[in-house]
């Protein structure tokens, strides 16, 4: 079957650049120590942050097929929330060693050894290349993004290249600790924007591409609905969301009225990329225990 296809070839880019790159990310390590680069310690952080999220991602795919049962009514699709707080979290961590690292830098600089950077930066700039190249083309939201972080760390590849260069050439050595501060900078930048939306989805907020008002206000249109309340929006897990709601109905609609009108409002919902539809009826003048 074609989905299944997908699915399994999804499953095998998560694995393919998950392994090329952790084995990127230990030959950052050696040759941040070799080269004396903080610089490239910053980047072997970024990666290894990018590695984390590939290996939580490679298995967290295969736990959020599994389907509900009786300890997850929903499923387990949360369980990629997870990888994400784990993620944002360790990065965090990873940055103070590096920041304890680069800063009395910038006040004493030290000697690097800019050739064996000049060497790093083109592995680098090959092998992320390549990653982002297999993922390029992938229709799977999870895969984009990791595209994305790939050509992110594409950049900083072509950063440390140019500040080897510099290095080569003239006593810019103070060049490394603050490109290593500017990465920092931008892995806490991200980290943070990753935890507080992490944290939004898991406190069940109202996903930003919905406007709940709107979505209320589309459903008044039809035919004998009088009134919309108690309407709740929330997200499993970023991408499939969850719309529970009440619906006044006038006291002379039909049962068969009633199951035509769920029917096209279920419709209206969908257009709002809403996936998981729960609808009350109610009479008119009856009384809703949950109303504020």
């Amino acid at each position: 079957m074609p989905h299944h296809h997908h699915s399994e070839n999804k499953t095998s880019n998560f694995a393919f650049v998950f392994f090329i790159n952790l084995a990127f990310t230990l030959i950052e390590i050696i040759g941040g120590y070799l080269t004396n680069s903080v610089a490239i310690w910053s980047d072997a952080l970024h990666d290894f942050g990018d590695t984390l999220s590939l290996g939580l991602s490679w298995r967290l795919e295969i736990v959020a097929k599994q389907k509900r049962d009786h300890l997850f009514s929903f499923g387990y699709r949360r369980f990629s929330l997870l990888g994400a707080l784990i993620n944002g979290t360790v990065l965090l961590t990873g940055t103070v060693f590096v920041l304890s690292k680069a800063i009395p830098r910038l006040i004493h600089p030290e000697n690097v050894h800019s050739e064996g950077m000049f060497g790093l930066a083109i592995l680098g700039i090959l092998v992320n290349g390549f990653a982002a190249l297999k993922l390029k083309n992938s229709k799977s939201i999870g895969e984009s993004i990791m595209s994305l972080h790939l050509l992110e760390d594409l950049l900083g590849w072509v950063a440390v290249l140019i500040i080897s260069i510099a290095i080569q050439f003239g006593n810019y050595t103070i060049l490394d600790p603050i490109l290593s501060v500017m990465l920092v900078i931008f892995i806490i930048y991200n980290a943070l924007k990753r935890i507080k939306k992490t944290l939004l989805i898991f406190l069940q907020s109202i996903p930003d591409d919905i406007d709940v008002p709107e979505l209320e206000k589309a459903l008044r249109q039809f035919e004998n609905v009088k009134d919309i309340h108690d309407t709740h929006v929330w997200s499993l897990d970023g991408n499939y969301h969850v719309l529970t709601t009440h619906i006044v109905v006038l006291k002379t609609i039909t049962l068969e009225q009633i199951i035509a009108l769920k029917c096209l409002l279920r419709e209206k919902i969908s257009e709002f990329d809403v996936q998981h539809i729960t609808l009350e009826i109610e009479y008119a003048d009856e009384t809703c225990t949950h109303c504020r």
